[in-house]
C-alpha cells in the first residue's frame, strides 16, 4: 500500500479587497461542503484568511478554484500532508477583519508593512547582534514552540498587542525589529503598527514558521519546541535538524509539549499536560475540575475512540484513491 499521506491541510490568506463578503462567504461555503473540504475560512472587506482540510484530490481542487478568481490569483498556499481530515466541520464567516486587531488607527498591508525576509535571510539575521526577536502570537502558543531570542508576549489575544509593544518597547525605535507568526497573516498588520509607531527597521519572516519549516535550506533551524496550529493537531514539529521538547507538564513539570482542554466544560482551560498526568487528573487543570460534577473526561475518551475510527476509515480510504490513481498513472 502507499506510504502517501492521502489528505493535506492548506494555509493561506490574502490582503485584497472584497465587496460583498457575506456573499462571497455563504457562496464559498456551499462550494467547500459540496467539493467535501472541512476547516475555517474568514472574509472581510480586506480580504481572506483560511485553514482546509481534504484529500489531495479535494485540495487541489480548491486550490484551482481559489486562484481562477483574479483576486486570489498569487496566493501562497503553505501545504501540510496529513492522513486524515483536521477540522470536523467546514466554516466560512464573514467579519470586519480577517485577523481582529481592532486598531485605532488600521493598517493597509498593501500599503504600509515590514520588509519580508526569505527563510535564509530571516536565519541570518536572527544571528546577529542588538536585534528585537517578537512572536507575534499569543502567550500559549510561544509556550510549546519559539525562535531562540524571541521575547514572549504577555497577551492572550491579537488586540493586546499594541498596549504590549508600547508598554515594553518604547524605548527601542532605533533598534532592528525581527518578528514572526504561525504563517505570516498576523505580521502584516502588526508591522505596520510598528511602523506607524515609530520603528524604524521593521522586519517579518515571510510565509511565517510553516513556510520556514519547510524550507529545504534552513530546515526549521534555530526554532525551539513545535509551532501551535488551530486546528485538530493543536501543535505540529518545526525543526528538522533538531527537535526539542521546551513546554512543560501543567502538573509534573516534566518536559512536555501536548495541550489539551479541561474536561470540566465550565473551565475548558488549555494547559499543557503529560499522558500520565492527563490520566491521572482525568485531563483536569486541577483538582476542583477533576471532581467537577460536569466533568466530561469519560464522556470524551469515548467520543476519542470513535473519532480514531473515524480516521483510520478516513486515511484507508484516502490510501485505496492514490493507490488506484498511481496504477492508473502506470497503465
Amino acid at each position: 500500500m502507499s506510504t502517501q499521506h492521502p489528505y493535506r491541510v492548506l494555509l493561506f490568506y490574502k490582503y485584497v479587497h472584497i465587496d460583498n463578503p457575506e456573499e462571497f462567504a455563504a457562496q464559498h461555503l456551499e462550494w467547500c461542503k459540496q467539493n467535501g473540504l472541512r476547516g475555517r475560512v474568514l472574509v472581510a472587506k480586506e480580504g481572506i484568511n483560511g485553514t482546509v482540510s481534504g484529500t489531495v484530490e479535494q485540495t487541489e481542487a480548491y486550490q484551482k478554484e481559489l486562484t481562477r478568481d483574479p483576486r486570489f490569483a498569487d496566493v501562497e498556499f503553505k501545504i501540510d500532508p496529513v492522513d486524515h481530515h483536521v477540522f470536523r466541520k467546514m466554516f466560512v464567516r464573514a467579519r470586519k477583519e480577517i485577523v481582529t486587531w481592532r486598531l485605532e488607527d488600521d493598517v493597509d498591508p498593501s500599503q504600509t508593512t515590514g520588509r519580508h525576509l526569505s527563510p535564509q535571510e530571516w536565519r541570518e539575521a536572527l544571528q546577529q547582534e542588538d536585534v528585537i526577536i517578537i512572536d507575534g502570537r499569543n502567550d500559549y502558543e510561544y509556550d510549546i514552540g519559539h525562535f531562540k531570542g524571541a521575547l514572549r508576549p504577555e497577551v492572550k489575544t491579537t488586540k493586546e498587542f499594541p498596549d504590549w509593544v508600547r508598554k515594553n518597547l518604547a524605548e527601542h525605535k532605533d533598534k532592528k525589529i525581527l518578528m514572526y507568526c504561525t504563517g505570516g497573516i498576523r505580521c502584516e498588520k502588526f508591522s505596520g503598527f510598528m511602523l506607524q509607531e515609530g520603528f524604524a527597521d521593521v522586519n517579518q519572516l515571510h510565509g511565517g514558521i510553516i513556510k520556514y519549516s519547510k524550507d529545504e535550506e534552513v530546515q526549521g533551524d534555530l526554532f525551539d519546541g513545535k509551532c501551535y496550529v488551530f486546528d485538530e493537531r493543536i501543535s505540529v514539529p518545526i525543526n528538522r535538524r533538531e527537535d526539542r521538547v521546551i513546554g512543560t507538564c501543567h502538573h509534573c513539570g516534566k518536559a512536555e509539549d501536548r495541550y489539551v482542554n479541561c474536561a470540566n466544560p465550565f473551565c475548558h482551560l488549555q494547559h499543557i499536560c503529560c499522558e500520565e498526568c492527563e490520566t491521572k487528573f482525568r485531563r483536569s487543570c486541577s483538582d476542583e475540575c477533576r471532581e467537577h460534577p460536569a466533568n466530561r473526561y469519560d464522556l470524551d475518551n469515548e467520543i476519542l475512540r470513535k473519532r480514531e475510527e473515524e480516521y483510520r476509515l478516513e486515511k484507508e480510504a484516502g490510501l485505496k484513491v492514490l493507490d488506484d490513481q498511481t496504477t492508473q498513472h502506470q497503465a
